[in-house]
């Protein structure tokens, strides 16, 4: 299987935005588990609009894709974006973050966006 090649500036850029660790951390768990905004606004105690930020700059590189379900808006990881083997590469190298959903879970905040 011949592996995807990146674009240096395009690699850079990536790395760079992946650079931030709530990005990053945001990654790591779209990369098993669809989330919503008011999710990620309970799990990394911010702001609303600071937690749309960093989605709307991982979703306009291409890395995060979105599914409207009636209002809400679900994201996840955009596993056909030409950027995906290398991010799939790094997340490799790090340890899971399930467990914030776990802890979201037990404090009755894990939304179900239906």
């Amino acid at each position: 299987m011949k592996k995807s090649t990146v674009e240096i500036d395009k690699a850079a850029n990536i790395l760079k935005l992946l650079g931030d660790k709530t990005r990053l951390t945001m990654v790591s768990i779209l990369d098993n588990h669809d989330c919503c905004v008011c999710e990620f606004v309970a799990m990394f105690k911010m702001s609303q609009p600071a937690i749309s930020q960093h989605i709307r700059k991982l979703k306009d590189a291409g890395v995060v894709g979105e599914t409207r379900k009636g209002q809400w808006i679900i994201y996840a990881l955009n596993k056909d974006s030409e950027y995906y083997p290398m991010v799939q590469d790094l997340l490799d190298h790090l340890p899971s973050q399930d467990y914030k959903l776990k802890e979201l879970e037990e404090q009755g905040l894990r939304i179900s966006c239906d």
